[in-house]
């Protein structure tokens, strides 16, 4: 019944192995991966503070600054509010002072959706992944396996995207670079290997299992449908699963990405999300946008092409990052 990948082991690789002594570490990558929304901004923060002053000018230079950024209306418009309170409160008049003022109140605005995923409560923990073609969702599969992996858990990877020609041979190859074994069918329905991968993690006694699914767009209805459809077979192979849904966002689409997280969350009920490429993005800033219009949990974070460049997000790395 299970078209099984051969693995290696089921036990976490040497810690060594996953980051060599000598690489930079993760603020610097961040630092290094978000180079391109931090220039977006660069020279024209520089310029907008180094007037000192909080006035209508500054204001509007910084709200067209916000903008393009992608930081999105409803945020830009919350970031300036609260810019102008805390100068009025705080009497801030110089540079230096305006810029940590900016900083401090997008950290507050991100600070909510710092929520590590917890994934003790169930075994196996079963994760739904979901998202739009191209949006990095099996590459994002391969490299939350060497996480958990580097925590001490076993790993079982379901390949749920039967749609995609080359999808099962790419979630095969990760599968093979981790060690774990993965699930999956030459052709069929991706409700039944998803059901498939759930019954051999129960039975091999599998910590997390991640599910793969096809990527789509929101518009079309017949394939979020089909969706919609593995979620509740997953939940009749266990009741209280899927334990995570977890939408990949990739930060290119900007503006675009609050529409997919509205949709798909109608569509699977997301608890949590995925942010990818935000190394090859100057739009960084929807992250502020995701959070004052459809604030969903920012499990992790994605700035490179590393096998360990997905992270959990923290809402000041992520700022510091910005604004250094």
């Amino acid at each position: 019944m299970f078209g099984f990948l051969k693995k290696s082991a089921d036990a976490a690789p040497d810690a060594a192995s996953i980051a060599p002594a000598s690489a930079p570490s993760w603020r610097e990558r961040l630092k290094a991966g978000l180079a391109r929304t931090r220039a977006q901004f660069g020279g024209r923060f520089k310029s907008i503070f180094s007037r000192g002053k909080v006035d209508a000018e500054m204001l509007e230079e910084l709200e067209s600054l916000l903008l393009t950024s992608d930081v999105g209306l409803e945020a830009t418009r919350y970031l300036i509010d609260e810019l102008k309170a805390r100068a009025r409160r705080e009497r801030i008049e110089t540079p230096a002072g305006i810029q940590r003022a900016l900083a401090d109140a997008l950290h507050e605005l991100l600070l909510p959706l710092e929520q590590p995923l917890e994934v003790s409560a169930h075994r196996p923990f079963i994760i739904m992944l979901a998202g739009v073609n191209g949006a990095g969702k099996t590459t994002s599969i391969g490299k939350l396996a060497r996480h958990f992996q580097a925590q001490g858990r076993s790993v079982l990877l379901a390949a749920g995207d039967t749609f995609r020609a080359a999808a099962r041979e790419q979630l095969q190859a990760w599968g093979e670079r981790n060690g774990v074994t993965v699930v999956a069918q030459e052709s069929g329905d991706p409700a039944a290997v998803v059901f498939d991968a759930i019954s051999a993690a129960r039975a091999r006694g599998i910590d997390i299992v991640l599910a793969d699914t096809a990527g789509r767009l929101p518009t079309q209805s017949h394939l979020m449908e089909e969706l919609a459809k593995v979620r509740r077979v997953i939940r009749k192979a266990d009741p209280s699963a899927p334990h995570e849904t977890l939408l990949v966002l990739d930060a290119n689409f900007g503006q675009n990405a609050l529409a997919q997280v509205k949709t798909f969350d109608k569509a699977i009920d997301v608890t949590g999300l995925i942010v990818t490429k935000l190394d090859g993005t100057a739009k960084g800033g929807v992250i502020a946008a995701i959070a004052r219009q459809c604030p969903k949990p920012i499990r992790y974070i994605g700035v490179g092409e590393g096998i360990d460049d997905l992270r959990p997000f923290a809402a000041r790395d992520f700022v510091d990052a910005l604004f250094e």
